[in-house]
């Protein structure tokens, strides 16, 4: 193992780490590296991990990081690398997690990350990545972590992602997704993040949601999401941050709410009309909330 991480190293990553062929663990993160990946380290037979994240690395991501057979971490998540995502990371099987969020990477999501069967987490956040989502993805069982938001993503959430029954976390936040919320997400019962806003979506939140017994996170905020807040919505017991602001939402706010009393945030501003009853007790209950915004509705 060569772990040499959180130092002030700078320059290249130098190619000759390839002829480390018993090399395990190849941990350079939190340095200050420059330059490109060197393709040669896609020669290491047994290499376990590969962490690089957090560095100033430039290029793409080499087409031979797909080599090592034994791979189960990659990490090149908070870099400047640019360029597509090499379908070649498919051929991972043992990988457990991708690490790419936070780079310039360009093009579509592959549809061979689907092969990935051991994958656990799979972040690629913060690029600019186009194109739709996979619904070739669902077939990912073991996923726990699906992270794809701050890209420039188009279409629907496919409906086919209601199969990850291990998912914890999903955020398709600020992309350009269109389409309702499909109400099957009421599937994903180990679900404790839904992170859906910034998009084009439209239609009603569906009430299913409200099945999701462990969710803590649910922001729909900025879309066009219309009709009244479900008031089944107040099952969500362990819900901490609840975001509705800047839709098309109308009516009052559900005086069910008041049973959420693990909620420490709620926005629900910049509506067509959406406001929070008068009375004493919800009133009260708003009171306790820390991060609030949005109107009361007019006596």
């Amino acid at each position: 193992s060569l772990w040499l991480s959180s130092n002030q190293l700078t320059g290249p990553i130098p190619s000759q780490l390839a002829n480390l062929f018993n090399l395990q663990i190849l941990a350079l993160g939190y340095n200050q590296l420059t330059g490109a990946i060197p393709p040669q380290i896609g020669n290491l037979p047994n290499l376990e991990s590969l962490l690089l994240n957090a560095n100033q690395l430039t290029g793409p991501i080499p087409p031979q990081l797909g080599n090592p057979s034994k791979l189960q971490s990659l990490w090149l998540h908070a870099n400047q690398l640019t360029g597509p995502i090499p379908p070649q990371i498919g051929s991972l099987f043992n990988l457990e997690s991708l690490l790419l969020n936070a780079n310039q990477l360009t093009g579509p999501i592959p549809v061979e990350l689907a092969n990935l069967s051991s994958l656990r987490g799979l972040w690629l956040s913060d690029n600019q990545l186009t194109g739709s989502i996979p619904p070739q993805l669902a077939n990912l069982s073991n996923l726990e972590s699906l992270e794809l938001s701050g890209n420039q993503l188009m279409g629907p959430i496919p409906v086919e992602l209601a199969n990850l029954s291990n998912l914890r976390g999903l955020s398709l936040g600020r992309n350009r997704l269109m389409g309702t919320i499909p109400p099957q997400l009421a599937n994903l019962s180990n679900l404790r993040t839904l992170e859906l806003s910034g998009n084009e979506l439209t239609g009603r939140l569906p009430s299913q949601l409200a099945n999701l017994p462990n969710l803590e996170w649910l922001n729909l905020g900025r879309n066009q999401l219309m009709g009244a807040v479900p008031p089944q919505l107040a099952n969500l017991s362990n819900l901490q941050l609840l975001h509705l602001g800047s839709n098309q939402l109308t009516g009052t706010l559900p005086s069910g709410l008041t049973a959420l009393t693990a909620l420490r945030t709620l926005h629900f501003q910049d509506n067509a009309g959406l406001c929070a009853p008068g009375d004493t007790a919800f009133q009260a209950w708003l009171r306790e909330i820390e991060n609030l915004e949005g109107d009361t509705c007019p006596v």
